[in-house]
């Protein structure tokens, strides 16, 4: 059977690695980074391989530029990853395909290459042979250590361990045992909290949940689509009405398979999400000209007995529009229920969610924190990752 062999099971000593990792970090108005675990995530691995006296070559992205944008530079991360390697010299490569050669063949051991956001082209969305073949061509070896993008088909993702010996980082690792231990074996009481909007990606996710899971909280914009599916009005809040019959089926199959799915019982309501003036209504007394941004007290108590005798927990997506302060309690207390509990193992994870519990205080109380959202889901849906294959041999 082929498997995925990971940096520390190998012997990688003075080569060029080309290494994939997660520094998609979120920036606040004036570029500077407003957190950047991400970074720090992938830290462990870059210096296991520096001291084996290796030569690093970093692919990354940040945000989705289209097009060439400095706005979407990875200056403040260049900037950011010297403060933590400080014995580096670390170089950001404005264009590597145009560069000259000299970057690549006269790189010391001592100097770390950063590669400009790796979306910056379009052959990494559509993937490209060429492309693929003209990163591999930079280094000895592959390694992925960015779980967080592992479930994409980008061609840095997939592409260079095609020509490349590919293996995975000590993040990849670390994310892939949390997450196969709660899915084969998780202790009894289990409990998911999904966010998000859209119920038509997360359909596979919500089948297989509600087969390992004893109950699924399920929050955000994802949860007025399932209230639509009781019979209530949302008012003028997101729903997704085509979906609504789909929601039907996975609420009769989680009776079928005797998973709970928990939804709002009532909810905080505004004009816009950016009003002020709130109010709480039972979740079958939406005004019609008002929007759901977070939940009511009710729903709060009901989750928070739920996680307190919970042994694992799951979240991913915050169940609220929380940028706004007023619409952000839900979230919280999810997120304080979950850290009080010394008990369970937890796993949170996501972008949004990252951003909801950065700077808080009791993140050390949380069993994991995921740097990847759509790969953790995906994975949990499915088992594996086009990341993961790419690597197997």
């Amino acid at each position: 059977m082929k498997t995925v062999q990971y940096v520390d099971e190998v012997e990688i000593r003075d080569k060029k690695v080309l290494i994939r990792v997660d520094f998609d970090v979120s920036l606040n108005p004036d570029h500077s980074i407003a957190n950047d675990v991400r970074i720090k995530q992938n830290i462990p691995t870059l210096k296991y391989l520096l001291n084996n006296n290796n030569r690093l070559i970093c692919i990354a992205k940040l945000n989705r530029p289209k097009t060439r944008d400095p706005g979407h530079s990875l200056k403040p991360v260049v900037k950011r990853l010297r403060e933590y390697l400080v014995d580096y010299k670390i170089t950001l490569v404005d264009d590597f395909l145009t560069c000259d050669p000299k970057i690549f063949k006269d790189q010391k051991p001592n100097e770390i290459l950063v590669l400009e956001n790796i979306r910056f082209y379009p052959q990494e969305k559509d993937y490209s042979t060429l492309f693929a073949k003209r990163l591999a061509s930079l280094a000895d070896v592959y390694v992925n250590d960015g779980f967080a993008v592992s479930h994409r088909t980008d061609t840095s993702v997939i592409g260079p361990p095609k020509y490349i010996p590919g293996y995975g980082g000590l993040l990849l690792k670390k994310e892939l045992e949390m997450l196969s231990r709660i899915i084969k074996n998780p202790a009894k009481p289990t409990v998911a909290i999904i966010g998000g909007a859209k119920v038509s990606t997360k359909i596979g996710l919500v089948n297989k949940l509600v087969k390992i899971v004893d109950f699924l909280i399920i929050g955000g914009g994802l949860a007025n689509t399932f209230v639509c599916a009781q019979g209530h009005e949302v008012g003028t809040s997101f729903c997704e009405y085509e979906a609504v019959q789909q929601a039907r089926k996975l609420l009769a199959l989680a009776k079928g398979n005797r998973a709970h799915i928990v939804l709002p019982v009532d909810a905080v309501v505004a004009s816009s999400k950016d009003d002020k003036e709130t109010e709480v209504v039972k979740i079958e007394n939406i005004p019609p000209k008002k929007s759901i941004f977070d939940i009511g007290p009710e729903t709060k108590a009901q989750i928070g007995c739920i996680l307190a005798s919970a042994k694992t927990i799951i979240w991913n997506g915050p169940v609220g529009y929380f940028e706004n302060p007023a619409f952000r309690r839900g979230t919280d207390f999810i997120y304080y229920s979950i850290a009080h509990n010394k008990e369970a193992v937890s796993i949170v994870g996501g972008g949004d969610t990252l951003s909801a519990i950065s700077n808080k205080e009791y993140l050390d109380k949380i069993t994991h924190i995921s740097t990847g959202g759509g790969a953790m889901l995906e994975f949990i849906e499915k088992g594996t990752l086009p990341g993961i294959e790419a690597l197997k041999r």
